[in-house]
């Protein structure tokens, strides 16, 4: 399988090549290789959610504090997203991808055979750190792809990653209920080492992108978030986009378990499949990308996740308005973070790793916002006040939206 090098760019920095040149098609399998690597890897941030009312019967301890489970590994990965992904421009890829896989597969069975609660979220914190190994994959994706293909290519990474969300929720529901709940972080630990030993001998061996030590390049990747208003909005708009999912995925186990419901946690995994939907609109909206209709796309999806949440209020007794609202949901927040990631990776003359790190942290600060804010919502509010948050969050996004539309240039 031939590999191209990644695109060059125009960081006074980077390292003299030939990279300058574009980039030609990459083999098929290797982009299929990295979407199937990239969705294994995102599944082990998923994989404690439908298991939350089962660990929480486990230690004795109340939702919210079984919630903070979720909390701290989007934390951790959050963390790593800021001060671990810019390593990607200045050291050798492979390396670091095993050490990174490593981290996350030693959080999986320090997971698995916690004591204590706050043993359990410390390795959720671990597997958080080294799961943002899918920031440094995708950006290589984009890198090596021509630019007419870039959407399409990353729609497919993004289905690898959305399939993988999907298939945690429901393995680890289906697996928990069965051997019980420890059983699943094992197995998880199993997965990631031999992901790892799959990409440390299949990717290529790659130089520095660019020549900087450490420091210069966490402070070149701060620079670049103050200085770049297309890269902060889109940070925003995907911030706003993840903490409204998070709010509704952080406590549907809770109403799905609840006396309404009354769903075991097997149902409660399979549940998670209505989410299909959002693997199917990411290779939708990959055409839309390489058509050049961002902007308009972002809108209309924004909108329509308000009327999603709409619909999420009454699923609090129907099952019907439930699933629909998930549907709409799911298409929403992926459909926005695809067409973000192919706005911000098509900007010129920045180094990928560092716009993958302001965009993802901003991101994954959401997502553990929103965590945070839907078991708070629901402790005190009820099923009623997750709807509620969720759409003012998406309603934040699309003024972030609206105000960039009138300021944007070109296609932005």
């Amino acid at each position: 399988m031939t590999v191209p090098a990644p695109t060059g760019r125009t960081d006074p920095n980077q390292l003299p090549t030939d990279e300058t040149a574009a980039p030609s098609a990459p083999h098929p399998r290797l982009i299929t290789l990295l979407a199937a690597a990239c969705g294994l890897i995102a599944a082990c941030l998923y994989y404690c959610q439908p298991l939350l009312p089962r660990i929480a019967d486990s230690y004795g301890a109340s939702p919210s504090a079984v919630g903070a489970l979720v909390t701290a590994t989007q934390a951790g990965y959050t963390l790593g997203l800021l001060l671990i992904v810019p390593l990607g421009d200045i050291v050798a890829r492979r390396r670091l991808i095993a050490i990174l896989l490593g981290a996350a597969g030693a959080g999986m069975l320090l997971s698995g055979a916690a004591p204590a609660l706050w043993v359990l979220q410390a390795g959720g914190f671990a597997v958080g750190a080294g799961a943002v190994v899918i920031q440094i994959l995708i950006p290589y994706a984009a890198s090596i792809v021509p630019a007419d293909q870039r959407g399409r290519a990353m729609a497919t990474l993004l289905t690898g990653v959305l399939l993988g969300i999907l298939c945690s929720r429901t393995a680890a529901g289906l697996l928990g209920g069965a051997f019980g709940w420890r059983t699943v972080f094992l197995a998880a630990a199993g997965t990631l080492a031999a992901v790892a030993l799959l990409l440390v001998r299949l990717l290529p061996p790659s130089p520095p992108d660019v020549s900087l030590g450490y420091g210069a390049q966490l402070a070149a990747t701060l620079r670049l978030a103050a200085a770049e208003p297309v890269l902060r909005r889109r940070s925003l708009i995907g911030a706003c986009c993840f903490a409204a999912f998070s709010v509704f995925w952080a406590t549907s186990a809770f109403l799905l378990a609840g006396p309404h419901y009354g769903w075991s946690t097997s149902a409660i995994g399979l549940f998670a499949l209505v989410g299909a939907a959002g693997a199917i609109a990411a290779k939708a909206t990959g055409r839309i990308v390489d058509t050049g209709r961002e902007a308009v796309a972002t809108g209309v999806l924004l909108a329509l996740g308000v009327a999603a949440f709409a619909a999420l209020w009454p699923g609090g007794r129907s099952l019907a308005w439930l699933v629909a609202g998930v549907l709409v949901l799911d298409v929403v927040v992926h459909g926005v973070h695809l067409l973000n990631m192919s706005v911000v990776y098509d900007l010129p003359d920045h180094p990928r790793a560092r716009i993958a790190s302001v965009y993802m942290t901003s991101y994954y600060l959401g997502g553990a916002a929103g965590s945070a804010i839907g078991v708070t919502a629901y402790r005190f509010g009820g099923w009623e006040a997750v709807p509620a948050t969720g759409a003012a969050l998406l309603a934040v996004g699309l003024v972030v939206w609206a105000v960039g539309l009138r300021r944007r240039t070109g296609r932005r």
